[in-house]
């Protein structure tokens, strides 16, 4: 289906980002791979996961909390693919503390890099698209850009930002054949939520499996993690020719979070 597209996903070594970077490999999109960390093993899978369709893949090792970075990785793209059709800004952090204790640093990265990444990646993708009229934009908000949680002030306000800046660009765009959508998850076991569960297991003196059970049912009432690979088909979703009319929607996949 995707056969000759390019997609750019950020934050795609690991996590929600690789899942979805191999889902739309497996529909055929040339993907570049940016994140850090280990990239020869998520490069296999995206690889694996594209063999059939014949999808390439590229890597960037872009710091999403610099704008020069984001900049050069999107050149970068066009120079190896053409242009981005479809950028899935999927990049982020995160970090806990109540508001009054949360250190200044902290709050300034988690925006740079969980929202204004987002801005500066779409800018930088959207006269392409617009030439092309032909793009999708897919911004990883949370159910955290629905719904707040204590001690999440920075990820909250940005994932709230997501899904406003997700809103404004559909709107720009909605006479065009570009859309942008957000994508709503709830707890999905990535290395960033897995810290979670090993924090409560030692703080109760829980095992794995009994802290994940705690933290699935403070909030999510199917009492299942969404996975990475279940987001990459709402993410082959949203490019395909059944959402062309799909437009600013924040999609939540939170097992009934937010319907509480």
């Amino acid at each position: 289906m995707l056969k000759g597209k390019t997609a750019l996903v950020t934050g795609s070594t690991s996590g929600i980002g690789l899942g979805i970077a191999k889902a739309l490999a497996s529909q055929g999109a040339n993907i570049v791979l940016n994140g850090f960390g280990d990239v020869d093993t998520p490069r296999a899978e995206v690889l694996a996961a594209g063999k059939a369709a014949g999808a390439q893949v590229a890597y960037h090792g872009a710091d999403m909390s610099r704008v020069a970075d984001i900049e050069d990785m999107m050149k970068y793209a066009a120079s190896q693919f053409g242009r981005v059709d479809i950028l899935v800004n999927n990049a982020g952090i995160q970090h806990v503390a109540n508001v009054e204790d949360f250190p200044v640093e902290k709050w300034d990265a988690i925006i740079a890099i969980n929202l204004s990444s987002a801005f500066h990646a779409s800018r930088l993708a959207l006269p392409a698209m617009k030439a092309a009229n032909w793009g999708r934009i897919i911004n990883l908000a949370s159910v955290h850009g629905l719904v707040g949680s204590a001690q999440k002030s920075a990820y909250v306000a940005a994932k709230h930002g997501i899904v406003g800046l997700t809103k404004v660009t559909a709107l720009e765009n909605a006479t065009t054949g570009v859309t942008c959508n957000a994508i709503c998850p709830g707890w999905v076991l990535t290395p960033l939520v897995q810290k979670q569960v090993d924090a409560k297991a030692a703080e109760h003196g829980l095992s794995n499996e009994d802290a994940k059970k705690l933290l699935l049912g403070e909030k999510e009432p199917s009492m299942q993690f969404t996975t990475p690979e279940e987001l990459g088909e709402l993410a082959v979703f949203f490019c395909s020719a059944a959402a062309n009319n799909v437009r600013g929607v924040a999609w939540n996949m939170d097992g009934g979070w937010a319907a509480q």
